[in-house]
């Protein structure tokens, strides 16, 4: 399984942002779907996840109310935004997924929130 991330990019606070990642594989297959994060000097955090076979959705309580997840299984892909971002959201975003016994990782991405 590959994912391919995109999005990203220099934001200021209050602004909105929107991260994609898209499975060389069928949504379908995926167990979960998530995106993590790592700030500098910090250890990773998972931001946000969803089950793509069901309608469970997960979010970090440092992002609730925040973040919302679109999912399109035509595309074998999810969209992750984030509004009303702060800072504190700045960090490199990584897409994985969760097939089975394995975890895949998809490039990071960074994100940068400043004025």
């Amino acid at each position: 399984v590959q994912l391919q991330a995109s999005g990203g990019g220099s934001v200021r606070p209050g602004g909105s942002l929107r991260l994609s990642c898209t499975v060389s594989e069928s949504l379908w297959s995926i167990n979960a779907l998530k995106w993590y994060r790592q700030a500098p000097g910090k250890e990773r955090e998972l931001v946000a996840g969803f089950i793509p076979a069901g309608s469970v959705e997960h979010y970090a309580e440092s992002v609730k109310g925040r973040v919302a997840i679109a999912r399109d299984y035509a595309k074998n892909s999810a969209l992750l935004q984030i509004d009303s971002l702060i800072p504190e959201d700045t960090a490199v975003y990584y897409c994985n997924a969760d097939q089975g016994q394995n975890t895949y990782w998809g490039q990071g991405i960074q994100v940068t929130v400043s004025d």
